[in-house]
């Protein structure tokens, strides 16, 4: 894939950011591209991690009732009910 397309407004923001980063365009995009994928697939996999623990939470009974929950956190936070 050589070419992308991009609106205007991108383009400008792009070429503005390339330049704060003393980069061609073609270098920036890569680069923030790059950084903005590997915390997507990052937030991904710690999002999969999370429901696994949960999951695994519920399935060994480690769990309370919500209003035991929501009760303990307006107590902690002094919320009305």
């Amino acid at each position: 894939m050589d070419t992308i397309h991009l609106t205007p407004e991108r383009r400008a923001q792009l070429e503005e950011y390339a330049q704060r980063h003393g980069q061609d365009p073609a270098s920036a995009l890569d680069e923030a591209l790059g950084a903005y994928l590997d915390w997507e697939r990052q937030d991904s996999e710690e999002a999969v991690e999370g429901i696994r623990k949960g999951h695994a939470d519920v399935a060994a009974g480690r769990l309370r009732p919500a209003s035991e929950f929501l009760s303990e956190i307006r107590r902690k936070h002094d919320l009305p009910r």
